[in-house]
């Protein structure tokens, strides 16, 4: 019988394996020069591997195919009200996926960044649509569905994280967080109520210089002063000083936060969880997070249109749909992965994503949105009606109390839900006054 043997080339020269002796010692695999076919094969199987977490792992992702479903009835059908539906179950598990890269992201950049990234993947969406509708002429969709955003994230969001946080670490009675970001945040969140209250108010006193274009005026000077603070409040963010500044105020409790923390360390059974190693790469998080916020802005066209449309079939009235209704689909995202970060006790990410995403549409996208339709010669402005401005300073005083103690439980998550259902009902009731002039 003749001797067969292998030959390898290795990085060292060639090595020959009788195939009918058994080797003393394994050739080490990594001296072995593969093929370039093999590299191929390995970026294939990384990727097949990515897309089975990211889409197949996730039981909510049965709603994916209402995401073209709606794109094809929209072309062969009239039915509005059937493709918003539609659009407004293809985002969902969109927006949850959304939430799990964000957080497979957040595992490499820290919680600060992780939380910044959150929010702004998850507000793509709604300037995407505000641009869109500002091109359109749509300017109280915009003004409305951006308030409805914030209203969302403050109240909804926060809401059910607290809720759910505080159900699943019931034994621990409080979760904590770093109170000093959340002062930052409401002192941001003041100073946009005041910047969207002088335009509203000047309009309705009709002591204007000139009638209709000095709240327009005030409204682009206030909107560069916005943008101007909001940059300012990144850089302080990122800079570094942010857990210095932060630790004096929580500093000022000394001991009594001290002796919560060491008294939930000792009552719990478990040992404190170690960071989670994540599932997907960095870059594989980066090319899932720019996928599916292109398609979620796609299907947010798709569902724009279709407001009109489903407000007849469903006979509920168009304002109700922008602020309550499609808030609660572009803002899935953030309640998503809000909600999963408040389960797993991070509520450092939460408040990062709920009211550091709620500061950011109205420092940022609202001032941006304001910019952008004076370059397209749009008189977008921040007069969003006193009706409007009251809810929005309402529901910031209502959220600055509720964190000002840097503690959150479940009782505190259901008041927060409470009173979105009370701003959705008063929403129901309320009657545009420049609905007409749309």
């Amino acid at each position: 019988m003749a001797n067969s043997g292998i030959e390898l080339e290795t990085n060292g020269g060639s090595k020959h394996w009788d195939s009918d002796s058994q080797p003393n010692a394994s050739i080490p695999i990594s001296t072995v020069a593969l093929p370039p076919a093999s590299n191929f094969h390995r970026a294939f199987q990384k990727i097949a591997h990515s897309v089975k977490i990211v889409i197949f792992t996730a039981k909510i992702n049965v709603l994916l195919p209402f995401g073209p479903a709606s794109i094809i009835l929209h072309y062969l059908t009239n039915h509005h009200g059937v493709v918003f539906l539609c659009s407004l179950l293809g985002i969902i598990p969109l927006a949850e996926r959304l939430g799990y890269a964000t957080e497979q992201m957040a595992a490499y950049t820290g919680p600060t960044v992780g939380g910044l990234l959150n929010a702004t993947f998850g507000n793509a969406t709604e300037m995407i649509i505000a641009i869109y509708a500002l091109k359109n002429g749509m300017i109280r969709v915009v003004q409305q569905s951006l308030l409805g955003s914030i209203l969302s994230n403050m109240l909804l969001v926060l809401g059910c994280s607290f809720f759910a946080g505080g159900i699943v670490h019931y034994d621990k009675k409080e979760q904590i967080f770093n109170k000093g970001t959340a002062v930052v945040n409401s002192g941001l969140l003041l100073m946009a109520v005041m910047g969207l209250s002088f335009p509203a108010v000047l309009h309705f006193t009709h002591s204007e210089v000139r009638y209709g274009k000095s709240e327009v005026a005030l409204s682009r000077f206030s909107s560069c002063i916005m943008l101007v603070a909001y940059g300012s409040y990144l850089f302080f963010q990122l800079s570094g000083r942010e857990s210095s500044q932060y630790s004096r105020i929580d500093s000022q409790e000394g001991s009594d936060s001290d002796i919560q923390r060491q008294s939930q360390s000792q009552n719990s059974a478990e040992p404190e969880d170690e960071e989670e190693e994540p599932e997907i790469g960095l870059w594989e998080s980066v090319a899932w997070l720019a996928l599916l916020t292109l398609w979620v802005s796609i299907l947010s066209e798709y569902l724009v249109n279709a407001i009109q449309g489903a407000s007849e079939s469903f006979k509920l009235p168009v304002a109700f749909i922008s602020v309550i209704l499609l808030p609660i689909v572009g803002n899935a995202a953030e309640h998503a992965s809000a909600v999963m970060f408040a389960m797993k006790d991070k509520l450092d990410i939460t408040l990062g994503v709920a009211i550091g995403s709620s500061t950011q549409i109205s420092m940022f996208v609202i001032p941006f949105c304001v910019v952008v339709g004076w370059m397209m010669k749009k008189n977008m402005d921040l007069n969003f009606q006193l009706f409007e401005t009251a809810t929005l300073f309402i529901t910031i005083l209502v959220v600055a109390f509720m964190v000002q103690d840097g503690t959150a439980n479940y009782l505190k998550g259901l008041m927060l839900v409470l009173c979105y259902l009370i701003v959705a009902a008063s929403f129901f009731v309320h009657v545009d006054p420049s609905s007409s002039d749309d």
